[in-house]
């Protein structure tokens, strides 16, 4: 991977992450679009690292209170009532389906999942879900509404982002809006639901890289470290805009950027320009 290649998709990276259209699949397609290929999914885990910083320092005093309340809720049984160590839980809880399906569906995360085809199908039918959520969605809940089994529906929402084209935060706003939680809580709560998946997923996917053990092409780390710096800070911006825009925005523009990304991207593989693995 050369440096240009690495500045763009890093920009690619830190606009994508937190809007509701896929930044795997962002990358999936800019990379062929511009003839260097599929980056891998080892690349796109690492730089997302990079977007996880961002929200670990936008949300930094939020995430100090949840850590330390869950921790004192360890020990101290009166401070187990507390909305942080309880939300410390139920990030926890929330995390575990990903963790498990990532470790079931590892090969083809890596290669079947990463096929054009697919990931256009998935950008648009899941733009439809996220479109229908937004629209019979109620607004009454809030985040201290949270409960253990919509924890696990934030959780298996997340994971199916495993496949590009779904969308983590997109599959997991989905799943908020059709349980009745207004857009800004259930994107805030999509956002820190991601932290521990997606950073364990980039240290493990780097873990194994530095091994040796991944399949393909070793990484070209100079260029994957300024791709995940990029993506931090432009990351960060887009976590700001997002939370203000929801506060009066729908998800329509999103929905209406997916679709028509996803059939341009069906008739590119139809008529044989892009190549569709």
């Amino acid at each position: 991977m050369g440096w240009f290649e690495a500045l763009v998709l890093g920009v690619v990276q830190g606009l994508t992450e937190f809007l509701p259209i896929s930044s795997s699949a962002h990358l999936r397609v800019v990379g062929e679009a511009f003839g260097w290929g599929d980056p891998g999914a080892a690349f796109t885990a690492i730089t997302q690292i990079g977007t996880e910083l961002a929200v670990l320092i936008y949300f930094r005093h939020d995430i100090w209170r949840i850590i330390t309340a869950w921790v004192r809720g360890l020990f101290d049984r009166s401070a187990r009532s507390d909305p942080d160590a309880r939300m410390g839980w139920l990030i926890i809880i929330g995390s575990l389906p990903i963790v498990v399906l990532g470790l079931l569906f590892q090969d083809s995360i890596e290669t079947t999942f990463r096929d054009l085809r697919i990931i256009a199908v998935a950008l648009i039918v899941f733009s439809l879900v996220l479109y229908w959520a937004d629209r019979v969605g109620s607004t009454e809940r809030d985040l201290p509404d949270l409960t253990v089994k919509h924890g696990l529906t934030f959780g298996f929402a997340q994971a199916m982002a495993l496949i590009p084209g779904v969308s983590r935060s997109g599959g997991t706003i989905t799943a908020g809006r059709f349980l009745g939680y207004n857009r800004a809580a259930a994107a805030r709560y999509s956002f820190l639901l991601a932290v521990p998946a997606v950073l364990g997923a980039g240290f493990f996917q780097a873990y194994e890289s530095l091994t040796g053990d991944t399949e393909g092409e070793a990484l070209s780390w100079g260029p994957t470290i300024l791709a995940t710096v990029i993506a931090f800070g432009i990351g960060y911006a887009v976590i700001a805009w997002l939370l203000r825009y929801l506060a009066h925005g729908s998800f329509a523009p999103f929905v209406v950027y997916r679709i028509v990304l996803g059939g341009l991207v069906l008739v590119l593989v139809g008529t044989g320009v892009l190549e569709p693995t």
